[in-house]
């Protein structure tokens, strides 16, 4: 699931995937605006076909947090 979501990531940010590690933050660490997180998030929503929770989306600061959101939604 990391490595996917670095995938999505670097695609959105322009950046190289392999350079993504958890503790980055989205925004500090990866200069991602608000609209690259939304446009991430549509994009995860569409690409595993699960739906993201309002209240679990604002609570997304790094990377790994995005991977541990992904993991639930996936159980």
């Amino acid at each position: 699931m990391f490595e996917k979501v670095c995938n999505m990531l670097g695609e959105h940010l322009g950046i190289a995937p392999e350079s993504i590690r958890p503790e980055q933050k989205i925004v500090d660490d990866l200069n991602a605006d608000s609209l690259d997180v939304i446009e991430l998030m549509m994009a995860l929503e569409e690409e595993y076909g699960v739906t993201l929770p309002e209240d679990d989306m604002a609570n997304i600061k790094t990377v790994q947090d995005v991977v541990d959101l992904m993991e639930k939604l996936q159980k």
